[in-house]
């Protein structure tokens, strides 16, 4: 299959043929394909990046999946866009000669990035997870067996409550995954504190887990 004739938008940079494991870009609502792209090259250098837009649009603003309203999400709608986005990750491995990535998610990102770990565990080799909440209500029994999971919340974040990101905590770490949680003093959106702990994440736990894998 050719670059052309995958199933999203995307926009795809090589990495520098280091053994970093690419990273899968999921940005926010809002966003496109080359939102989160600054962000990956200063939190991982070198590695490939694969960066899809969401295909729902709210209002005009692409999303990864539907929600009913602010915190309420259609589950129904984010089990497909689930499959659909693995999908995808299995054209581009083909299409780029890419091994397993690493997701780095933001927002909406991170949610369907969250999803993916508990619903299609064999997609993803890790995922650092900025400003997640509970994609699920309740979720099958994953095995991440190890899979390194970053989770970077805001400690007066306005749109995910940090009871919310402690339950996604809580089911990542029943499935197995290798957590790092930490609670930042931010609110929902970006800042340094996370590109910091962004780039140390992927320059260490990121890349051993990934490996071992």
């Amino acid at each position: 299959m050719r670059p052309s004739d995958l199933s999203f938008l995307h926009r795809f940079e090589p990495g520098d043929g280091s053994a970093r494991p690419p990273l899968l870009l999921l940005h926010g609502t809002g966003g496109d394909e080359g939102d989160l792209l600054p962000l990956g090259r200063m939190a991982a250098p070198g590695a490939a990046l694969l960066s899809p837009r969401g295909q729902v649009l709210e209002h005009g603003q692409p999303r990864f999946f539907r929600r009913l309203a602010e915190g309420v999400f259609d589950e129904a709608d984010l089990r497909r866009r689930v499959e659909d986005l693995a999908g995808f990750v299995a054209e581009a491995r083909a299409a780029y000669g890419l091994p397993a990535p690493v997701a780095l998610g933001f927002s909406n990102g991170a949610n369907i990035a969250a999803a993916m770990l508990l619903l299609r565990p064999d997609v993803l080799a890790g995922a650092a997870l900025v400003r997640a909440m509970t994609p699920l209500a309740s979720p099958p029994q994953a095995r991440l067996d190890g899979r390194p999971v970053l989770m970077l919340s805001g400690a007066m974040d306005p749109i995910v409550p940090l009871a919310n990101a402690d339950r996604l905590a809580g089911q990542l770490t029943e499935a197995g995954a290798w957590l790092d949680r930490r609670i930042l003093p931010a609110g929902h959106g970006l800042g340094q504190a996370d590109v910091a702990a962004l780039s140390a994440w992927f320059a260490s736990t990121a890349m051993q887990g990934a490996n071992a894998a």
